[in-house]
């Protein structure tokens, strides 16, 4: 979210074959049935749920596949009526979410064409916070820390490539829109458009795209590309010593592997928000502290975890505890 995604939706749904509706919300709750992921809090009890959504699949012949299947054909019938009307050949669904539960939609759709989009991990907080709740940095935060959600479940999902996908970085895009269009062209197996670009003109009578759910500053401002945005995530701290300080907090917190595969250097990051008027100059790496630690232990316990026996065990224990809790 806030990473300029609404844009790149106008742009693919500029070209002719493809049909870009605004954002489904399709994937996310299919993930968390109780097989794949389990909710927290429901109508219904959870913890059944997923004992039971267990049992079910270990019940069907092909077990995953089986399942996955069932789901692929819930998903396939909701897609095909809505491109269907479109006249065009190809869908897209872009919903931000969906970065939070990719290990799913790759299983359920490994030859979907991938489109993964990152932004200077300041500008999307920063963003996130004034499109949303108006400048309050600190509820923002208590409400959802968005890049110690995001930037570990994207960064893993592009280390690993468990399908084909291509990477765009939101500043590339802005600066060179007609080339990564282009890029994106050939990834999607499509002819390039140079229309696309001008995303706001009329296509078939419509616009593009529909504004989104999750996007109250519209992207349907614009009607191209354009680096205005580049630099206003620096003039939206400045005199603000408190945001710059929680800034620098949420970067400490995030792994430089994580932040490299982005497309962006912690040194890169720290000199950008050092140099912003009012903050005092260079800012010194921290030592190597409890916290400093402990991250690293988190990171090291978190690789492969879907996927190993430390994982099999973690899943256990909390299902356990959930028992005891609830």
């Amino acid at each position: 979210m806030r990473s300029g995604s609404t844009m790149l939706a106008r742009i693919l749904g500029a070209h002719s074959a493809i049909h870009s509706p605004a954002e489904p919300h399709l994937i996310t709750p299919l993930a968390h049935l109780g097989y794949f992921a389990n909710v927290e809090r429901a109508p219904y009890d959870p913890i059944i749920t997923r004992r039971a959504a267990q049992a079910l699949v270990e019940s069907l012949p092909r077990r995953d596949e089986d399942y996955l299947e069932a789901l692929r054909a819930c998903t396939d019938s909701l897609y095909g009526k809505l491109l269907a009307p479109s006249g065009r050949s190809l869908l897209l669904d872009k919903t931000p979410a969906y970065a939070l539960v990719l290990d799913f939609l790759a299983r359920l759709y490994p030859e979907a064409r991938f489109v993964v989009l990152t932004r200077n991990p300041m500008a999307v907080w920063s963003s996130y916070v004034d499109s949303f709740f108006d400048g309050d940095h600190e509820i923002a935060h208590t409400h959802n820390p968005v890049l110690e959600r995001y930037v570990p479940a994207i960064g893993r999902f592009l280390r690993d490539q468990p399908v084909p996908f291509v990477h765009v970085r939101y500043e590339e895009l802005v600066q060179d829109p007609e080339g990564q269009a282009q890029r994106l062209c050939e990834h999607l197996r499509i002819p390039f458009e140079a229309g696309m670009i001008d995303y706001g003109d009329q296509v078939g009578g419509r616009t593009a795209t529909p504004r989104g759910l999750g996007d109250p500053v519209s992207a349907a401002k614009e009607s191209r590309p354009t680096t205005k945005s580049l630099e206003k995530w620096t003039k939206a701290l400045e005199g603000s010593p408190a945001k710059i300080a929680q800034c620098q907090s949420i970067l400490d917190s995030l792994a430089d592997e994580d932040l490299t595969t982005w497309g962006y250097q912690r040194a890169e990051l720290e000199a950008q928000l050092a140099a912003i008027p009012g903050t005092g100059g260079a800012r010194k790496r921290p030592g190597l502290s409890v916290h400093t630690l402990e991250r690293r232990l988190v990171i090291a316990l978190r690789r492969n975890i879907h996927h190993n026996a430390f994982g099999r065990l973690v899943r256990s224990v909390r299902s356990a505890c959930d028992v005891l809790l609830r």
